[in-house]
């Protein structure tokens, strides 16, 4: 009436309440085809592997190594199965990590009493209509009374604009040559974690800066 089987009916009610056991997933094949069709066991995949980065010209890399195999064995074959065998086989280098110069920081909770104590830099987009194109703002505003202290709009919004913005702001609450200088808080966005921004004209001396 149902349209369920006797098996699955009887399979169900026998292992009812038991948990579910799932494979994991498809199991790996074993070999590769090659352009005309033939396999490939994995087995002579590693092998050309070794080869190829025992050689003087070494290709190293399993990206590299995949355009290796597609070219001289004619494999037809993807980076992420490359990268497995090279796993397989530990011939994977180490990957490089970035040493970053000015690193992210995280933000402090501040009690602000008054103004020019904390500044909050931010961007915003816009849409132009019927030019089919965005524009940025990036404003500078006072965490105190909430009111904007510079900001810039235009078609692009780099780390040169930031420090523009942020000295004009410095000037115009009469603070660039202050000793009680505003804490700068970002969203660590590219312009504000830039190179330019971080030293550009001399702001890494004005500005202690608080992402």
């Amino acid at each position: 009436m149902v349209g369920v089987s006797e098996a699955t009916y009887y399979h169900r009610l026998k292992h009812q309440g038991e948990p579910r056991v799932y494979n994991g997933g498809r199991p790996k094949p074993g070999y590769s085809l090659c352009n005309n069709g033939k396999p490939v066991s994995d087995e002579q995949m590693k092998e050309w592997l070794l080869e190829a980065i025992a050689g003087d010209e070494t290709s190293y890399g399993y990206r590299k190594l995949t355009v290796y195999l597609r070219r001289h064995h004619n494999l037809v074959v993807n980076k992420k199965k490359v990268y497995r065998l090279c796993a397989e086989l530990d011939i994977l280098k180490p990957q490089r990590r970035k040493r970053l110069h000015h690193p992210r920081r995280l933000a402090n909770n501040r009690e602000v009493t008054g103004s020019n104590q904390l500044w909050e830099m931010d961007i915003q987009y816009g849409y132009i209509a019927g030019e089919h194109r965005f524009f940025f703002l990036m404003s500078i505003m006072d965490g105190y009374d909430r009111a904007i202290v510079d900001y810039h709009i235009g078609l692009s919004c780099e780390g040169q604009h930031a420090v523009q913005i942020l000295q004009r702001a410095l000037w115009k609450r009469q603070l660039f040559e202050n000793d009680n200088r505003p804490v700068i808080r970002t969203d660590n966005g590219p312009p504000f974690i830039s190179h330019v921004f971080e030293d550009g004209w001399g702001l890494s001396i004005i500005l202690c800066k608080l992402l």
